[in-house]
């Protein structure tokens, strides 16, 4: 049952369930991944409320109760506290304050303290090279640009780099690829001064991430090690099990990401991307406190989803088994192939399930926009061949260049 729009001065909640504080969990974003996390928990017998600014957003759609208010709204964060006993956020930009606020009366997983070091590029950098030492990888070499003078220090070797914005970046916004220090100090002037950090561009052989959830027991589970391949900043595609990772880089990806959600008594789910470089050699590049894109694949391949983990731990249940029963391909869904030229279009949604292997997840967004991401299929079969296989003939019927 779809919910009406809801104001600050009301929660409106599904009749059906009693509204009770102790069943009753609260999401902080109203995004697909916060709907996929709507989805496992209410499957769970949990009801939840999402705190959200934008009418008919995919998981107020599928949510109990939804409280129309921006983030850090005084009197909505007291409304959604009062509904609910613990807490998590699925967008990594909501105000680490606001979850701060809501740790005053329930349980927040992830807590604002592990929130705020993946808001800021500066400071998540500055952990992971504290901890180094127990995980043995660093990452990349880099230089933080807080004013102009600070562009007459960077070193000649950090170029050609990538500029990027220390706070709010996302899907590849807020990033200038640079070749010299003209070009440096065009594109920081570009981004009107803000705080940057300068990372140098390396071989890159392939990317992986590192899917990690932890429990407020301090149990932790990490799921296999998943290959991504982005286009224009954007996840293009997720394959699981990696095809060209080697055993050594992911025994020591999974084991520092284990170190990693320890270091800082993180309860919930993490993902942590890796870089492989040409050589080999592993350099770590950055964190999600939340599930992650390139971990949906867990929704149809493994025993236990990114989603449901993230249920558990807000819970203080048992996480579950992160098996995966299967080989898979994930492709995301850009709003791009709505569109023929300036002409809107259904896919051909009906010839992509055809495909034996194919699982279709749409995320309820109103409006296609290119770039804007829409869904996903996730493509499981009994070989990776043939879960890659199906992809493409998918990306075919699409119109998606494969």
């Amino acid at each position: 049952m779809e919910n009406p729009t809801m104001s600050t001065s009301t929660i409106n909640t599904n009749p059906q369930f009693p509204n009770t504080k102790s069943s009753m969990l609260g999401m902080v974003g109203g995004g697909q991944l916060g709907r996929m996390f709507v989805h496992e928990a209410q499957a769970l017998g949990f009801k939840v409320t999402v705190l959200e600014p934008e009418a008919g957003s995919p998981a107020a759609h599928a949510a109990d109760a939804h409280i129309q208010a921006a983030y850090d709204d005084a009197t909505a964060l007291q409304k959604l506290a009062e509904a609910c006993a613990s807490f998590t956020t699925e967008f990594e930009n909501v105000p680490a304050s606001s979850l701060a606020k809501l740790a005053e009366t329930g349980f927040v997983a992830p807590s604002a303290a592990c929130v705020s070091i993946a808001q800021d590029r500066i400071e998540e950098k500055a952990f992971f090279t504290r901890c180094a030492p127990q995980t043995g990888i660093l990452p990349a070499p880099h230089a933080v640009l807080r004013t102009a003078e600070d562009l007459e220090k960077v070193s000649a070797d950090l170029f050609p780099g990538i500029l990027k914005t220390a706070r709010m970046g996302y899907d590849g916004k807020g990033q200038v690829r640079v070749k010299s220090m003209e070009e440096l100090c065009t594109a920081f002037a570009n981004l009107k001064g803000v705080v940057c950090v300068l990372e140098k561009m390396l071989p890159l052989a392939y990317e992986i991430s590192v899917l990690v959830a932890r429990g407020a027991d301090g149990q932790a589970v990490v799921y296999p090690i998943a290959e991504n391949v982005h286009r224009d900043g954007i996840l293009f595609t997720t394959t699981v099990p990696s095809p060209h990772v080697s055993a050594d880089a992911a025994l020591k990806t999974q084991n520092a990401a284990l170190k990693l959600i320890a270091d800082i008594n993180y309860v919930g789910v993490l993902c942590i991307e890796f870089f492989v470089l040409q050589d080999g050699s592993v350099v770590v590049n950055e964190m999600a406190p939340r599930p992650h894109n390139s971990g949906h694949y867990t929704i149809d391949a493994c025993v236990t989803s990114q989603f449901a983990q993230q249920v558990r731990a807000m819970a203080r249940l048992p996480l579950g088994d992160v098996r995966q029963h299967s080989p898979c391909v994930m492709l995301n869904i850009l709003g791009d192939i709505w569109f023929d030229g300036d002409v809107v279009r259904q896919p051909a949604w009906d010839k992509v399930l055809a495909l034996p292997s194919a699982h279709l997840h749409l995320y309820g967004k109103a409006e296609a926009r290119r770039a804007r991401k829409m869904g996903h299929i996730t493509f499981i079969a009994t070989s990776l061949e043939q879960a890659q296989d199906e992809m493409r003939q998918a990306c075919v019927i699409l119109g998606i260049a494969v």
